[in-house]
């Protein structure tokens, strides 16, 4: 049979640790695990926008050197999921003029499609494309014409649960705070139900 006096001492340790004292730590290292989680958001913001401005410049090689820093950005910090994706659009439009434009040159089809679509939109955009694809489907001989893949213009990569940052730290710390309150107070509730229910004269 347990001791009286050891499971009094047991209680008596574990209740020196106020359960307040962990709450307020656990409450601090939350807030900075918040912020190093917000800091590893952002800085994956910043590379995606580096990788749309590189696709605005139109310049292939540093839009491969974006992606590759937004990759590994990405799959080394927690809390930089992507989401959909970063969508190349202009480096998809350059690529759809240009196939359109070697359609044009092979035939009168393209150069009717492109007097009918381009005076009716200002700028290269999802409607000039879609009024493209409707005129060139009213000509049977257009059909060698293939648009780009809009799927391969797409890149998203895929952010890990859990990262050896600080981010990453902060959230062990903030679960391990967690689980040291959870162990005591249910080795508080545990002895104090002992000791009543085994020494009743206590």
């Amino acid at each position: 049979m347990v001791d009286k006096k050891q499971v009094k001492r047991k209680l008596n340790t574990l209740q020196k640790l106020k359960t307040w004292q962990l709450l307020i730590i656990l409450i601090f290292t939350s807030f900075i695990s918040a912020t190093f989680l917000r800091l590893n958001n952002i800085g994956m913001v910043e590379r995606r926008q580096a990788v749309i401005s590189a696709d605005e410049q139109g310049d292939k090689e540093v839009i491969a050197d974006r992606l590759y820093d937004l990759q590994s950005y990405v799959s080394s910090h927690m809390n930089t999921d992507l989401g959909v994706g970063v969508f190349l659009e202009n480096s998809y439009h350059r690529d759809h003029k240009e196939a359109l434009d070697k359609a044009a040159a092979q035939g009168n089809v393209y150069k009717k499609v492109q007097e009918i679509c381009v005076p009716r939109y200002t700028s290269w955009s999802y409607a000039y494309v879609q009024c493209t694809v409707d005129e060139l489907g009213k000509y049977p001989s257009a059909d060698e014409f293939r648009p780009p893949n809009q799927a391969s213009y797409i890149h998203s990569f895929a952010s890990p649960i859990w990262s050896p940052d600080f981010a990453g730290f902060s959230v062990l710390i903030c679960v391990a705070i967690f689980i040291v309150i959870l162990i005591r107070a249910t080795g508080v509730i545990i002895l104090k139900l002992l000791l009543k229910s085994r020494y009743k004269s206590i």
